[in-house]
Formats: C-alpha cells, sequence, structure tokens
C-alpha cells in the first residue's frame, strides 16, 4: 500500500511500504524548514591545481582551480574560487596549504579560511632560530564548523608567509579545501 499526498498547485509526495519483509520506521524532526537526508547533503572538494606565487608578508586568496567533487555546484573554481553553499546550516570545513620557499627559509606561515572575506579561523607555525634556517616548505591546516546562511555568506582560503625570496603554493595534493553539510539551520 503507498500513500500519495499530492501538492497544492502541482507534483506529489509517494511514501511506499519496502519491498522486504519487516519494519521501517521513518522519524521527521519537530521542526519548519528542509529535510535532508543522508546523500544529499552538499559536499565538495577543491584543490589547487599547478604553482601560484604569493606576495611576501600579504593575505593571498589560495586559487583553487580543480575540483574532485561539488554535489550541489556551490564551488567556482574558476572565477573567485570560493564555496557558496545554498542551503543554510552548519559546515564542516577544512583547509590545507603546502607553501614553499624556493631562496629563503620559511619564518612564519599562516593558513585561514575567510567567510565573506573576513579572517574566520586560522592555524599559523612560527619558526626560531636555529630551526627556521633549514626549513624550506611547510603543511598547514585548518578546520572549523561553520553556520552559514544558504545566500549569501561565502567561504575561501588565504595563505600568509613572511620571509624573503619567492614563496609559492605546491603540491596538489596538500592544498586543498573541502566541506560538507553537518546539519540544516
Amino acid at each position: 500500500m503507498s500513500i500519495v499526498l499530492l501538492g497544492s498547485t502541482s507534483g506529489s509526495v509517494t511514501l511506499q511500504e519496502p519491498a522486504v519483509a519487516g519494519t521501517t520506521v521513518f522519524t521527521l524532526p519537530a521542526a519548519t524548514g528542509t529535510v535532508m537526508v543522508s546523500g544529499n547533503m552538499p559536499a565538495f572538494s577543491a584543490y589547487r591545481s599547478g604553482s601560484q606565487n604569493i606576495t611576501t608578508a600579504t593575505w593571498t586568496k589560495v586559487q583553487l582551480n580543480s575540483e574532485d567533487f561539488d554535489t550541489a555546484s556551490c564551488f567556482d573554481s574558476t572565477t573567485n574560487y570560493r564555496f557558496t553553499p545554498t542551503v543554510a546550516g552548519y559546515y564542516q570545513i577544512n583547509g590545507a596549504v603546502h607553501l614553499s620557499n624556493t631562496t629563503d627559509p620559511i619564518l612564519q606561515t599562516r593558513v585561514a579560511i575567510y567567510k565573506n572575506g573576513t579572517s574566520y579561523r586560522y592555524a599559523n607555525v612560527n619558526l626560531v632560530y636555529p630551526t627556521y634556517n633549514i626549513i624550506n616548505d611547510a603543511t598547514l591546516q585548518v578546520s572549523a564548523l561553520i553556520n552559514m546562511n544558504g545566500s549569501s555568506d561565502y567561504l575561501e582560503l588565504y595563505c600568509y608567509e613572511y620571509a624573503g625570496g619567492t614563496p609559492q603554493i605546491v603540491d596538489t595534493i596538500s592544498t586543498c579545501l573541502n566541506g560538507t553539510l553537518v546539519r540544516t539551520s
């Protein structure tokens, strides 16, 4: 037996019994809004394809120009290099940047998740003598649980490296940003 709910103007929702013996329980939350079920929550994974030069002692947006996946087409990997989800809720976001300074040792490195153009969470490493004179590469990671409004909020990945020389973002395996909706608002 099936239960069919007709929409007020068009469309319908059908609840159908399972094809196997047993009992299936489906519990809806006591809340108004969109019901998300496992499998249809927005998720993405973007990374940097190739090196990117950065300016020393300046926060630089990481141009994540490639995607492993983007289930809801919310990541822009061609123009703004940002995630703008269309579903309001709490998102688990993870970022990493691999920096290399080709001529000088890395002294201070930071990676940040920016929300709406402002630093939201960041991680940093400050190296001190004598360690810094032998370090030429650094990979930093940052993660945060971030509430997004589902319409205008956006996230970007930024990095900072303070030293002389010619710092670059390298290694497409290590430079990435990914996230998924954990729960709707």
